[in-house]
């Protein structure tokens, strides 16, 4: 039952995120079934994810970086941001579907959803296992909410963004898409950093919510773009 209820608290800010994102494309919704296959996409390639990392992890120590260096931050980070555009070029571009400048921005968020709700999930069991019946998984569910599942939507929101404007401009698709993996991938090693780096939880937050007026703009002008 405990365990049942963790995996609950794990799937809360995937899903809660995942609403509030489809709603916002109410006008011109995505197939269900898209979506459901795009968020299984993005969750099982975790897996492949979490081995790269490791091999990327092991390499970066032989060379003598440190783990928690910015230099580790941006390669681990970068290998997150190329899986889950990988996952929706493979399942979802050439879809017919896929027909309209703010769906790359939908789609690369529903993976990106995907994959942190995956990470979630494992942390809340994580922090279930030793503090349980303390407030540590709801605390937990709470950071991830406001932090690295919020952090995930909006850098693969950037890729999706420069994909959705490569859409609408017909043109630029590697350079414009490229350019997005860069900056997501600077966003998200920034916040780790900051995470790790930072002692009040506070500034890392503030980082990521600045960043998000920008994207939510950015998808809204997407929207517009869109006919």
């Amino acid at each position: 039952m405990v365990t049942l209820i963790l995996i609950v608290l794990g799937l809360l800010p995937g899903f809660a995120w995942l609403i509030f994102y489809l709603k916002e494309d109410i006008k011109h919704p995505e197939p269900k079934i898209l979506i459901f296959y795009t968020f299984l996409g993005g969750a099982l390639v975790t897996l492949l994810v979490l081995w790269f990392q490791y091999r990327v992890h092991d390499w970066l120590i032989f060379q003598g970086f440190s783990s928690f260096g910015l230099v580790s931050f941006i390669l681990l980070a970068s290998v997150e941001e190329f899986f889950k555009f990988f996952t929706v070029f493979l399942l979802i571009s050439r879809r017919k579907e896929f027909d309209e400048p703010i769906d790359a921005m939908i789609y690369m968020i529903v993976a990106a959803l995907g994959f942190a709700t995956v990470e979630n999930v494992a942390s809340v069991l994580q922090t279930g296992s030793i503090t349980w019946p303390s407030v540590g998984p709801v605390e937990t569910t709470v950071l991830r909410f406001v932090g690295a599942t919020l952090l995930h939507t909006l850098a693969s929101g950037l890729v999706g963004y420069q994909w959705g404007q490569a859409i609408y401009k017909k043109s630029g698709y590697v350079g414009m898409i490229g350019a997005g993996l860069v900056v997501a991938t600077l966003l998200h090693a920034v916040f780790n950093y900051l995470i790790i780096r930072s002692e009040p939880i506070a500034l890392p937050l503030i980082f990521l919510i600045f960043f998000a007026l920008f994207i939510l703009g950015d998808f809204e002008k997407l929207k517009r773009e869109s006919p």
